[in-house]
């Protein structure tokens, strides 16, 4: 059974993770033992511990791991040399003359080993933008929004702290996986006897967003790029779809893949094509909802004459979901116009991402669709080496896979794609640990981007600020002075009235349901979606 591991920040109980700020942050100076406290947990299940080492994978990974101790760091030691919102920008002018090879054309031969300053620029934007489907989740279950985004699409970047991205968010995504019948969340979310404060939705979750470069941007980086972003574990249900490590063909889920031998995780691609007619956010599947929004975007920027790019990010279950969403807008067309001939080309960026699929799920996904995907990922985790713990493309050659499979034995399962295979042992800035999550934390991932030069070429920061490290981890070595888990709001939202009652004030607000036009795309993909 597969660990219960793909978790954005499994330290933390899943109704607290990451508590919601109220911007601008504050901090109240607090004990070393509540913070010390506040980090303490285990990891639920903690059968990663137990999972057996596998050789090297052969074939398209090709790693770039720093296995030994670097050498002395560049640069300064204690903080890093620029603000976050920098770090993930390359403006030296090298994008629009080279977003196609940024972008995989090439399958990123060259640009790996030493990492190439404008991939590492893309790679550190692009995991900001699934870093920001956390950092904007409602954890908060006394809200009657819990499970929902905090902000509103016209302002979410700059809500995040990403102002400067170039990127507009054009739709969120929801998700849920009702054949289950379970609550959606760990702790039942608080009901108010308040009309006012009636539930947004007890089966749905933000899952996600899709967002489209800005007029701006778009000149930078040479080509109108939309960015499919999706998050990773957070509540039960997504849990559930994490532990679920069976298979099942793709056709049968309702992705229209001519192949059956096509199969894929079945907890994963549940989560990715169910829906609740029940409710207003999930009557489209979350597959629905980015199929509908990549085709208006591609079909609208495509009619201007533009050049289109599709990129797709995640962490962890996110990029699972990724995978699988890469995999069908190309297989439906969302990406191109056949009116014109024309096709965006799709890419994943992905992070601390788990095993989707099969071996003929990856021989579709990039001989056959051309979908290109590079999956960073820290050699310490043990998340990317399951599902598939037995039969792998780290465990046997392509041969025994292809003839196990073939038997209808199951639980055969491959990478997609490239890696890039950092270590965390070569960062200065962090310390020793057995707590496995650090090991996974997608802002430990983005901090090991931003230093890593090439294999034995010591450890440089450009940008990144390592305090973000700990925004929901204990990670940092005790000597830079950050706090663990530092990341939540001034006394947790609760705020003073006028007569002194500490109260947590009503967030009230509308949530966007979905675009009138959503039908009207999916029937132009061939697919019939009305609830």
């Amino acid at each position: 059974m597969m660990a219960a591991s793909v978790s954005s920040c499994p330290s933390l109980p899943i109704s607290h993770r990451r508590p919601a700020p109220i911007l601008p942050f504050q901090q109240q100076p607090p004990t070393r033992e509540r913070w010390l406290s506040n980090a303490k947990s285990t990891l639920h299940g903690g059968a990663l511990n137990t999972l057996p080492r596998r050789r090297r994978p052969r074939g398209v990974v090709a790693s770039v791991a720093t296995t030994d101790r670097p050498a002395p760091v560049i640069g300064d030691v204690n903080r890093g040399s620029q603000l976050a919102e920098t770090s993930g920008r390359s403006d030296d002018g090298q994008l629009a003359a080279r977003w196609r090879e940024i972008q995989g054309a090439s399958n990123w031969e060259g640009l790996l080993d030493p990492l190439d300053a404008a991939l590492r620029a893309e790679l550190i934007r692009y995991g900001e933008f699934a870093q920001a489907t956390y950092d904007s989740f409602d954890y908060d279950r006394f809200s009657p929004y819990s499970g929902s985004c905090r902000f509103p699409p016209r302002t979410f970047f700059r809500d995040v702290g990403l102002a400067g991205a170039g990127y507009e968010v054009s739709r969120y995504l929801y998700a849920t996986c009702n054949d289950l019948k379970l609550p959606n969340f760990a702790h039942r979310k608080h009901k108010s006897a308040a009309v006012e404060d009636k539930l947004w939705s007890e089966s749905g979750t933000f899952i996600g967003y899709v967002a489209v470069s800005t007029d701006e941007e778009t000149a930078r980086i040479g080509r109108r790029d939309i960015a499919v972003a999706w998050r990773g574990t957070i509540t039960r249900l997504e849990w559930v779809a994490d532990l679920t490590a069976s298979q099942r063909r793709l056709s049968d889920m309702g992705v229209p893949c001519p192949d059956p031998d096509v199969k894929v995780e079945l907890g994963f691609a549940e989560l990715y094509t169910g829906k609740d007619v029940e409710c207003r956010f999930c009557r489209y599947s979350a597959r629905e909802q980015a199929l509908a929004e990549v085709r208006k975007l591609v079909e609208l920027y495509h009619g201007r004459g533009e050049e289109v790019s599709v990129t797709v990010t995640g962490h962890s279950l996110g990029s699972a979901l990724a995978m699988l969403n890469a995999f069908d807008i190309a297989e439906t067309g969302a990406n191109a116009t056949p009116d014109d001939g024309r096709t965006a080309p799709v890419c994943v960026f992905s992070f601390a991402g788990p095993r989707v699929g099969n071996l003929r799920f990856r021989e579709r996904f990039e001989r056959e669709l051309g979908v290109r995907a590079l999956r960073v990922v820290n050699v310490h985790d043990s998340v990317p080496k399951v599902p598939g713990v037995f039969f792998n493309e780290a465990a046997f050659p392509e041969g025994v896979l292809r003839a196990v499979d073939g038997l209808g034995v199951g639980g055969v399962y491959t990478h997609l794609g490239v890696a890039l295979a950092l270590d965390h042992e070569a960062s200065p800035f962090l310390k020793k640990t057995m707590d496995i999550s650090c090991y996974h934390n997608l802002e430990a991932h983005l901090h090991l981007l931003d230093g890593f030069r090439g294999t034995g070429e010591g450890f440089e920061l450009r940008g990144r600020d390592p305090a973000l490290v700990n925004k929901s981890t204990d990670f940092l070595r005790d000597d830079h002075m950050v706090p663990p888990v530092w990341y939540q709001a001034e006394n947790k939202g609760m705020v003073r009235t006028e007569d002194g009652r500490w109260v947590l004030p009503p967030r009230h607000r509308d949530i966007d349901g979905h675009p009138e036009d959503t039908d009207h795309h999916l029937q132009k993909l061939g697919l019939n979606a009305s609830p």
